[in-house]
């Protein structure tokens, strides 16, 4: 048995499609949403993801607005930029590319960031509403591996999840989006005995702990939906996930790939919150 492989590429084409034709609604009615990146020092892949989310809100038809600073910035322009994105009622999100010089309180920065523009999610309010099960913006990463699983009609009701990783960016709101949608959920981490233990019981393996080819096909469930977060660059300059993907597609029944899985669909939820976020701001006008 060969898995069926999700493409990204494929279903984030489509999706920002039918983005594009709610923006151009909203600009008919004197609506333009707007997203406004800040990037603060040289980061080469930081650089990178901003350049591609740049792009990506034009192509839909958005407009967008990068700030760029030098690594020794004073915080406090940041914070001041910050302020000035949340009283702008033209904007609809606000994104900090992390990570940040040491100099900068990244939790304080996040907290900055006004609730209603927080298009990442990482805000505490945020992320309790999260929690209580009416979140007002979903993480972008985990948003896009729920697409994907809507997108291939996998069940979740009472599917047994296990998600590998529990940072607050992809492995803790993944966990909150699973058990909401029915799933019962593992959280595993560098910490959990027995790893495959776990992961072989998995209907729905996700895995998002920054580690390459770390999960492999003896470690999967056949027929398992697999979904790899990870995005790592081997020696050789090729990237690859945290999935062995050559061992894992022999036994799973859908696997997404790395490069042009879950990567694409992330920046397209990006748009997706900073789209809603207008949408709402449409509707209090």
């Amino acid at each position: 048995m060969t898995a069926r492989t999700i493409d990204g590429n494929a279903l984030s084409a489509q999706v920002r499609g039918q983005l594009a034709e709610r923006a151009a609604i909203l600009k008919a009615s004197g609506i333009t949403p707007c997203l406004a990146v800040l990037l603060v020092g040289e980061d080469p892949a930081s650089a990178v993801y901003v350049r591609n989310k740049v792009a990506a809100c034009e192509k839909a038809g958005m407009r967008s607005i990068k700030d760029t600073y030098a690594a020794d910035v004073d915080p406090a322009v940041v914070m001041a930029r910050i302020a000035e994105l949340n009283a702008d009622p033209s904007v609809h999100g606000i994104l900090v590319q992390l990570p940040l010089p040491k100099q900068f309180d990244a939790e304080a920065v996040l907290e900055a960031i006004a609730p209603e523009k927080d298009v990442d999610g990482f805000n505490a309010e945020n992320v309790g509403a999260l929690m209580q099960g009416n979140p007002r913006f979903i993480p972008c990463t985990p948003y896009g591996v729920m697409k994907m699983l809507e997108s291939q009609q996998v069940p979740l009701k009472g599917a047994e999840a296990v998600i590998v990783g529990r940072s607050n960016i992809v492995g803790k709101p993944m966990a909150m989006l699973l058990l909401q949608a029915g799933c019962t959920v593992t959280l595993c981490h560098s910490q959990t005995r027995d790893l495959a233990f776990h992961t072989r019981r998995a209907d729905i393996l996700v895995a998002a702990v920054g580690r390459a080819k770390m999960i492999t096909g003896d470690m999967i469930k056949p027929g398992a939906t697999v979904i790899d977060v990870g995005i790592n660059r081997l020696p050789d300059g090729k990237l690859c996930g945290d999935v062995d993907f050559e061992t894992a597609k022999e036994v799973a029944g859908l696997i997404t790939p790395v490069p042009g899985g879950v990567g694409p669909m992330t920046i397209t939820m990006l748009l997706t919150n900073t789209l809603e976020s207008a949408e709402r701001g449409k509707g209090k006008s």
